[in-house]
């Protein structure tokens, strides 16, 4: 599976892009090189697993569930270690990118992998809602929302099905006044734009020391003007699309912001 997504990394990458929005730039040099890097990882760890992991066990069926953001890479951290110790996969990419999912359901047959070990299935909220609660999952992983995370772990509870969940995310900014503005603007510009912002963690809360605001503003602004919005397919594009309207429409909903001073000492 490693070689195979190595010796089509230009397929996967172009696939990746043109599914999910992300400039081709992130999906050749970064998301594509990190699959195949987590597969070899992981067919490691399998030859290992006696030696270093006696007494565990494969769960069975994992049924796992994944965004839109990192479509392939979100795959390979899941799959990989599934299969590697033993288990099956059943996995549903988000409804609106699974291109991806379905060339490596492809190339999983290419690799000679018996049937029924990686299975994909596509489809919206209530095909990922049939494949959780199915009586013949015996582990569930998901990746997305805390509001239907928290339905997933409802739904599970009670019966003997391993749960594994990301849920929720983003992060803050943090500038005191003995930072480097411009080495930090460099950062929270990264934190907050890198794969359109499409990042669980992303830093879409700055919190700047009263000393610094101004001139950090003014750096970020500056350095925001740079910033060069395009095809998602030209290299030379920082920011590409946005991965569907409905993500769109969430983006451009309208936003209050708060000034915030905090007590200092006498």
């Amino acid at each position: 599976l490693a070689r195979l997504v190595q010796n089509l990394s230009r397929l996967f990458a172009v696939l990746e892009s043109l599914d999910n929005g992300k400039r081709i730039r992130e999906s050749r040099e970064v998301d594509v090189p990190l699959v195949g890097r987590h597969f070899y990882y992981h067919a490691g760890a399998a030859q290992l697993m006696e030696k270093e992991m006696p007494g565990y066990r494969a769960h069975g069926v994992a049924g796992q569930v994944i965004p839109w953001n990192f479509p392939l890479l979100m795959l390979a951290w899941i799959i990989a270690p599934a299969i590697a110790m033993g288990n099956t996969v059943v996995l549903k990419p988000a409804e609106t990118t699974p291109l991806t999912a379905l060339a490596f359901a492809d190339i999983s047959q290419q690799a000679g992998l018996p049937p029924g070990v990686v299975n994909i299935i596509t489809g919206a909220g209530e095909t990922g809602r049939m494949l959780v609660e199915h009586p013949d999952v015996d582990k569930v992983a998901f990746t997305g929302s805390t509001e239907v995370g928290n339905a997933i772990q409802r739904a599970v509870a009670g019966t003997k099905k391993k749960l594994t969940l990301e849920l929720g995310g983003k992060a803050a900014n943090i500038v005191f006044d003995d930072a480097p503005i411009d080495q930090a603007i460099e950062g929270i510009v990264n934190g907050i734009y890198f794969n359109q912002g499409h990042v669980c963690c992303a830093g879409r809360r700055l919190l700047l020391q009263e000393s610094v605001a101004d001139e950090a503003l003014a750096s970020l602004k500056r350095r925001l003007t740079t910033l060069r919005l395009g095809d998602p397919l030209d290299k030379n594009t920082d920011i590409g699309a946005i991965n569907s309207s409905m993500q769109l429409s969430k983006i451009e909903e309208p936003v209050s912001y708060t000034h915030l001073t905090l007590p200092t000492k006498a």
